[in-house]
């Protein structure tokens, strides 16, 4: 064989492997991780102040059963993972105006993956349920308070399912099943 031929189905070969890795690693995956390396967005013109978006978080009353609202202001990340990520950091943070935080200070969002049909996992560390508030009216308004201020802000969002620690686990505090995603309930707001 002369030399030009050898190259060139050299670079046939090579040029095919490179196909087949690229599409094996593809496959077809509906669930993407948002990287923990991953930032939000930067302009990279840091004398511009950075865009903000308003969301309405929902927060636990100790006067009665319903979530109360309450406005707080994040990044406008294009990245939807980034400002949902933002949002849940504002609900552990606590409320500005005397109502009870849904999850003990402690609790962090791990991870969060969301599917191409709008199934939300929101992966949390072991506080949220080591820590949790006692009681079945305690755990249903933990549950709803994060549910409906995702839900609220973020229409591409049609369910949330809970893991703890990358698990499934049956219930947060021995009540609530776990064990399905959960649409909002926006019967539970305070009018």
């Amino acid at each position: 064989m002369d030399t030009k031929r050898i190259i060139l189905i050299g670079t046939l070969v090579i040029l095919l492997a490179v196909l087949t890795i690229i599409l094996f690693q593809s496959g077809g995956e509906k669930i993407k991780p948002l990287s923990s390396m991953e930032t939000l967005d930067s302009k990279g013109d840091t004398d511009m102040p950075a865009e903000t978006k308003q969301v309405t978080l929902f927060f636990i009353s100790d006067k009665d059963e319903f979530l109360h609202k309450e406005e707080r202001e994040i990044l406008a990340s294009s990245s939807l993972v980034g400002q949902i990520r933002q949002t849940i950091q504002e609900l552990v943070k606590g409320s500005q105006n005397g109502y009870l935080a849904p999850m003990p200070p402690e609790t962090e969002l791990r991870e969060l993956y969301i599917t191409s049909d709008g199934i939300l996992y929101l992966d949390f560390s072991r506080d949220i349920k080591d820590r949790h508030l006692s009681g079945a009216s305690a755990e249903i308004e933990t549950i709803y308070s994060i549910v409906n201020s995702i839900a609220y802000n973020f229409k591409s969002v049609k369910k949330i399912f809970f893991l703890i620690e990358g698990d499934e686990k049956e219930t947060l505090g021995g009540h609530v099943d776990l064990s399905r995603p959960f649409l909002p309930k926006y019967d539970l707001i305070s009018r």
